[in-house]
């Protein structure tokens, strides 16, 4: 007869990520342990706006349909790191949305992990919507690590008001299907937005990026940085659209996405590009996808690294190009830790244990 046993929730999961200044909540399967559950607003009409011209009528209006009307609301404190870590324990399908809102100026960070505890299915659809007020800044830390076949799909719709900035680094360690939609509106002048991501994919993986992001109002920067190491028979699919509106005149925009494929099986497809109304712009884009520098492998051959060794080395020092920007130090050589393991398989089965803890 097989025995059952009750196993406290706090049981199920054990985050190890001991950030010493960290304020830290649980969301099991959508249900927040010591956050507010309450009827919040959608981003407001300014989101929404038409671009005329000569050439094409362009329509910004990032869909609304399917989002819950009950949000998890995060309003971080000034100098006290957030972190909130979602879990996934029923396998039943999740949808839910989280706002994320800087009222006051000053310096803010949020850290958002996702999870499972078991080798279910998990399908999770989430709406975060993400409001920088003027005069604030966001440093925001999206990590993702999740079975080998669970689906998650994230929709960030993101304003930043004027003299604001954001900063959001998204770090996807393990997951079967991920897609990461990200519409960011650039509303205010001098306003500016950093996004940068990482992905690590292998098997049958796919994960998706999708941005949108708008400069609306004058003398905004922008820069985006998107790096994958891709492996087995894993997909990678990235688009990227900066569009520069005619009231964005002094715009500075730039966007890069880089794959780095280890194995002949695994594919990266890429396509940004920039679609501008102005005519006071400095604004690049571009993209790479390759294979293992045979150079730099020689090299380090030669000074008597293995060459599985050298591998690990150089698929680091690709990663590291993003890990840098993430700007807690502790959270960054976590990360870091969790990457190595992740590129040496180490994390693939932790003795027979699925919870992947962050």
């Amino acid at each position: 007869m097989e025995e059952f046993r009750y196993i406290p929730k706090k049981e199920l999961f054990k985050c190890s990520v001991d950030l010493s200044d960290a304020q830290k909540f649980f969301v099991w399967d959508g249900v927040p342990e010591g956050l507010s559950l309450k009827e919040i607003p959608a981003l407001d009409a300014s989101v929404s706006f038409d671009i005329s011209s000569r050439m094409e009528h362009l329509t910004y209006a990032p869909s609304l349909e399917g989002i819950l009307s009950e949000a998890i609301e995060i309003i971080p404190v000034e100098g006290l790191l957030t972190q909130v870590i979602f879990v996934r324990v029923s396998p039943a399908p999740l949808q839910s949305r989280i706002r994320i809102e800087c009222r006051r100026p000053g310096n803010h960070e949020v850290v958002l992990c996702s999870h499972t505890t078991g080798q279910d299915r998990f399908l999770t659809r989430e709406t975060i919507e993400v409001e920088v007020s003027s005069g604030a800044s966001l440093d925001l830390v999206v990590m993702q690590n999740e079975n080998s076949l669970s689906v998650h799909k994230s929709d960030f719709r993101i304003k930043i008001e004027e003299g604001s900035s954001l900063k959001m680094n998204t770090i996807t360690l393990h997951a079967g299907n991920v897609s990461n939609k990200i519409h960011a509106l650039l509303s205010g002048r001098k306003a500016s937005c950093n996004l940068n991501g990482l992905y690590l994919a292998d098997g049958e993986q796919v994960v998706d990026t999708d941005i949108t992001l708008v400069h609306n109002a004058e003398e905004c920067f922008s820069r985006q940085l998107f790096k994958g190491i891709l492996a087995g028979n894993s997909r990678s699919r990235f688009t990227g659209e900066v569009v520069v509106s005619p009231a964005g005149q002094k715009t500075e925009a730039y966007q890069a996405n880089n794959n780095l494929l280890t194995s002949d099986t695994a594919r990266a497809s890429s396509d940004p590009h920039l679609v501008i109304y102005a005519d006071d712009v400095k604004c690049s884009h571009g993209s790479s996808s390759g294979s293992v520098g045979d150079q730099e492998l020689f090299y380090m051959r030669s000074r008597g690294i293995s060459e599985a060794e050298a591998r690990i080395l150089q698929q680091q020092a690709f990663a590291g190009a993003v890990l840098e920007k993430v700007s807690k130090e502790e959270l960054r050589e976590r990360l870091g830790r969790l990457v190595e393991k992740r590129l040496r398989g180490e994390d693939t089965v932790c003795e027979g244990c699925s919870k992947r803890c962050c």
